[in-house]
């Protein structure tokens, strides 16, 4: 079947807070395609818990949230970044009201009273507004709703992005000409041209082998700015969120931070508690400090789990702010009014990502990154609780900006060479991917996960030279598909984890490591992963 050519003036791929905001806020006029590997929702936004940390409270300050944040960030956020962010956390907070978003108020009978804010792991104050204990679901429904009324929003289900299309390496005039994308309703490969792609498809945490996210997050922008030669910043810093539901048949529910914002206590199973003795702020201490402990007092016993316990709370409150908790917990046979909820750490988020300058552009002209997908300099070594969506929403809110005034000086896209799988055939040992990404997501989660050593990632590093090696061979003989592309990229990100972990020789933030167990003040900077194909762009003069 030949392929078609989709022409668009900006090409976002990812469905989630940070892509659907930036189509939402730029010009009418513009002709948009939104990107979305499953449904449109199906995003790491939609399964978000906790809620969105602004300013909102007259006793909590800009610079409390920006000090929070650099905290957490140990030492490694850019400054600069986190103040800008901060600052445009209210205006962004209000234009998610203006577009429908229904957030959680004191008094749910009275629309004019106060928003409830809680307080998470990190935050000074409560500064985390949030939609009882779904609010991604709440703002992920609302901004795909708001951007199917828009005429100028072509959206696209089940398709899957290979890779980015550019102008000639090596050439002064390099630039983004658009990306290579499986439809896989047709089976076929089409090519999407437009003279500004974005990439907002999210972080790597499918590289291990317990995450919370869904099955979407497999690293696919990182990957292909990679590949097309973009550097890559701090990929060793892999959030683990202390607490993921321990059941063998919850896969990757997510027991929100909030709950110990509103103070859920962690108890090994024995019912004694030990956050106190890892951290003064107990279990409102920082993610990573919190899944450390876990991971030591698991290891220490030999126990499958550890047990978050709000019983204190009385019932109606439970149920009131923690709804889908409580009643997922329910299904499972838990009911956490009057029982402890086993726990266990699972890989949440990607704090490193695509090297961007703070107007979201990468080292490729024409070529953007916003969420989770890119290294902008907010987070440092660790991202602070429900910072995420702010990112999403602030650099989805910059990048619009930028593209804007950016957009009228762009050439259009010329003649791009077709997708080419005339010597590929059709595989008929699909068994190979499946054992591959197995084998892969086991390794990381060993050998790269909580706590690393010099051993573990030499381990690590040999079993990913030697899958890349398989995985490439396969995608040379055979047409792509769903599993295979999203292997591809695994393998790809799972590599530049491994080799930032071996570049860190120190122990900060989430990269903690029994070979180098404090910090050193000598790298107190971003470890920065440079391509072969990457030269730096040379402005016209």
């Amino acid at each position: 079947m030949p392929s078609s050519r989709f022409n668009h003036d900006v090409l976002i791929i990812g469905s989630g807070a940070a892509g659907l905001s930036l189509a939402l806020r730029l010009d009418q006029k513009l002709r948009i395609a939104v990107i979305a590997k499953r449904e449109l929702e199906e995003s790491n936004t939609f399964y978000a818990q906790g809620g969105i940390s602004a300013v909102l409270d007259e006793e909590d300050s800009i610079e409390s949230h920006v000090r929070d944040t650099l905290v957490a960030g140990a030492g490694l956020c850019e400054e600069s970044v986190v103040r800008d962010t901060v600052k445009r956390g209210p205006e962004n907070i209000q234009w998610l009201l203006d577009n429908g978003v229904r957030f959680t108020r004191e008094d749910e009978q009275d629309p004019r009273s106060e928003f409830h804010l809680t307080r998470e792991g990190g935050h000074s104050h409560r500064r985390v507004i949030h939609s009882a204990d779904s609010t991604g679901q709440e703002v992920e429904l609302t901004l795909v709703s708001q951007a199917k009324k828009r005429d100028n929003i072509d959206l696209f289900e089940d398709h899957i992005a290979i890779d980015l299309i550019t102008s000639s390496r090596g050439s002064k005039a390099k630039r983004i000409l658009g990306c290579y994308i499986l439809d896989v309703g047709n089976d076929r490969v089409e090519t999407y041209a437009a003279p500004v792609v974005v990439l907002a498809s999210g972080g790597a945490n499918k590289a291990y082998l317990y995450t919370s996210n869904p099955d979407v997050t497999t690293g696919d922008g990182i990957a292909m700015a990679w590949r097309a030669g973009c550097r890559v910043a701090n990929m060793e810093f892999i959030q683990f969120h202390p607490t993921c539901l321990f059941h063998p048949h919850a896969k990757s529910f997510l027991i929100t931070e909030a709950l110990r914002g509103e103070g859920a206590t962690l108890h090994l199973p024995n019912g004694e508690r030990f956050m106190p003795a890892f951290d003064e702020r107990a279990e409102l201490a920082p993610r990573d400090v919190v899944a450390r402990a876990i991971d030591h007092e698991m290891k220490r016993l030999g126990a499958d789990c550890v047990y978050l316990d709000i019983t204190h709370k009385p019932a109606s409150f439970i149920r009131e702010h923690f709804p889908t908790i409580h009643e997922r917990c329910l299904e499972f046979g838990i009911d956490i009014t009057r029982e402890r909820i086993p726990v266990v750490p699972a890989a949440h988020y990607t704090c490193g990502g695509v090297i961007t300058d703070k107007a979201a552009h990468t080292d490729i002209p024409g070529l953007y990154a916003i969420g989770e997908t890119a290294y902008t300099g907010l987070h440092g070594a660790n991202r602070m609780a429900s910072n995420s969506l702010l990112e999403c929403l602030v650099f989805g809110q910059i990048a619009a900006q930028n593209i804007e005034k950016q957009i009228a000086d762009i050439e259009p896209v010329g003649e791009i060479k077709p997708w080419d799988e005339s010597r590929v055939s059709d595989s008929d040992e699909r068994v190979v991917v499946s054992h591959n990404w197995d084998e892969l997501r086991r390794f990381m989660w060993d050998y790269v996960g909580i706590v690393r050593s010099n051993k573990r990632l030499e381990r690590a590093k040999r079993r990913a030279n030697l899958l890349r090696h398989e995985i490439d061979e396969y995608y040379s003989n055979f047409r792509v598909n769903n599993d295979l592309l999203e292997l591809r990229n695994l393998v790809e990100v799972s590599d530049l984890i491994i080799r930032s972990a071996q570049l860190r020789k120190e122990s900060r933030g989430l990269h903690y490591t029994i070979d180098f167990p404090n910090k050193d003040k000598q790298q107190k900077k971003p470890t920065v992963l440079i391509p072969n194909n990457y030269y730096p762009v040379v402005e016209e003069e």
